[in-house]
Parts: C-alpha cells; structure tokens; sequence
C-alpha cells in the first residue's frame, strides 16, 4: 500500500510516499529511506526501489528532496549536499514517530547522489543502523572531476566563475540563475557525455521514465555547494553498523563506489551486478531485481531483531 505523507526538514515540508506491506502483521516493522538521485523525484527510482522492499516486507518511504518535486523550499531547482543530508536525517525522525515503525530497526538506501549523501548522513545518525548504496555518487567529485574521473580542472573553474557570477546578479534583484542539466537531443547528450550522458537522457528525458517534477535545470547557487561537497570522507564512522554498496560492472561511476568501499570499515559488502550501467539500475528489470534481493537479504539481516545494538 502507498500513502502520500509530508514531514518538516529544517522548516522546509518535504513531501514523501510511504510504502506498507500488504499482508498483516502484529507489531511495527523494520523500516528503509531511500533516496532518489540528483534530478529525481519519488516517481522514479526511488520509488521503484522502495515499493519493491515493500513488497518484501518492510516499511519503506521515498521523498522528494528539499527545493525540488513536491516538496516545498525556494529558489525552486537548489541542490544542496547540506540539506540533502539534512533531509534523510528527517525522514528518519518521521518513519521513528510511525506506529508502523520499529524506530529501533530503521535503515537507509542511496540512489546514485543520494548514495553519496546517505553516507555523511548515516555517519553521523546512529538512529540508522544499516546502510545501502545503489551506483553511488559522490556528486562533488563528479562536478570536479566528471563523473569518470577524466574532466579538465578548468571546468569546474569556469561553472564556479558562473557561480559567482549568478550570485551577485541575484543580490542585484536581477533573479535566480539557472543552467540546464540536460541537453537539448540524445545527439547533443551523446556527443557531450558519451554513454553516460545518453544514458542520463534516455532515462530522464524520454518516455522512459521523465516525470514532470523531475528537475530539468539547476540554481547556479548549487554548483559552489556541491564544488566543496566530498561525500565518503567520514565513511569509516558508519562502523560498527553494516554497509553494502552495489553497484554494476559497467557504470562509469564504479571507480567512487570502489574508492568509498576501500575507506569503509567492516562490516561491509561491496556487491557487483554484472553487465549493469549507472543507470540500469534506476529501473531495468534484468539489474533492479538482483539488486533488490540482495538489498532484501541484507537489511533482513541488518535490522533483524535479533541482531545486537552496535
């Protein structure tokens, strides 16, 4: 069953939809956030993921972030590593006050940029005691380095000048500035990000899976937010709680998942699905549904109630 809920995140509603098992049950349920990407909304991914742990019996709620979907806060389009963190923490306040909920067994699941902020966030939120990650980004390392690890230093130079620039004409009265995440065509995202930046599109701009909330265009104002933004430096204070990260074969982003997992301390699970792109695991079935029962079985184990408080 699905609900639409709204909780606070620092004086801002963030709007969600929670997912309940159908079958009864007698006493409240193991809980997982999950988190969408950058650009997302609840519609895709997230929801996607978090009704399939539903289905598998736990309690699982996907929102929209802060500036963005249907949640409220403006300028509209902000992507804010700060307040991405801030809004998991929030979802786990909110799923704690749920009859439904053991507040006890309450997990979290990162889709790519929420992947990179569902660490910091569990890091230092011990009411989260199993953490997951799916193709996982660290979008400040993205913007400064592309998300293949190849990208000229002078990029990220330029989009901070632009920054800067946006910031002052807005403190003019001249209004926000934007910059469009997507290009125009699939020959345009081709010929700029390769696979990658095809794939990007495919999902976001196509018939596909695009979704009217989903963010098309950014605040100029978020790119000297997440410039500065590194999402796995305390990954090692997850522990003693366990961390799985999976993530595919092919995606051009493996090499973060693999960095992230190198610092993490045990317990930890590193989960490759083969022949999986970035995106394939947003929602193609032939990857979504390894990845869910593996998903399945660790949160089973992680917020089991016979397992010890870390």
């Amino acid at each position: 069953m699905r609900m639409d809920v709204t909780f606070d995140s620092a004086g801002i509603t963030i709007a969600g939809h929670l997912f309940t098992p159908d079958n009864e049950q007698v006493g409240p349920r193991a809980a997982v956030v999950v988190g969408h990407p950058a650009s997302g909304v609840k519609e895709q991914a997230a929801g996607l993921y978090a009704r399939h742990l539903a289905e598998r019996g736990f309690v699982a709620l996907a929102f929209d972030a802060a500036y963005q979907g249907e949640s409220g806060g403006k300028p509209r389009g902000l992507e804010d590593p700060a307040q991405r963190v801030e809004d998991l923490k929030a979802a786990v306040s909110f799923l704690s006050t749920r009859a439904e909920v053991d507040a006890g067994r309450i997990g979290a699941l990162g889709i790519c940029a929420s992947g990179g902020y569902v660490i910091p966030a569990s890091a230092t939120d011990h009411r989260i005691k199993a953490v997951a990650t799916v193709s996982a980004v660290d979008v400040g390392r993205s913007y400064r380095e592309g998300p293949d690890g190849t990208q000229n230093p002078a990029v990220l130079q330029g989009l901070l000048d632009m920054a800067a620039q946006a910031r002052t004409a807005e403190a003019r009265g001249e209004g926000t500035g934007y910059f469009p995440i997507f290009p125009a065509t699939a020959e345009q995202a081709h010929q700029l990000g390769g696979r990658h930046g095809l794939e990007g599109f495919d999902y976001y701009c196509t018939d596909r899976a695009q979704h009217p909330g989903s963010a098309k265009e950014f605040t100029w104002s978020s790119i000297d937010r997440i410039a500065a933004f590194e999402a796995f430096r305390f990954i090692d204070l997850i522990a003693p709680r366990p961390l799985l990260m999976i993530v595919g074969t092919e995606a051009i982003t493996r090499h973060m998942t693999a960095d992230a997992y190198a610092e993490a301390h045990q317990p930890k699970q590193l989960h490759w699905i083969d022949g999986a792109s970035h995106v394939d695991l947003y929602d193609k079935a032939q990857y979504v549904d390894p990845a869910v029962e593996k998903l399945t079985e660790f949160f089973g184990a992680g917020l089991s109630q016979d397992t010890p408080a870390p």
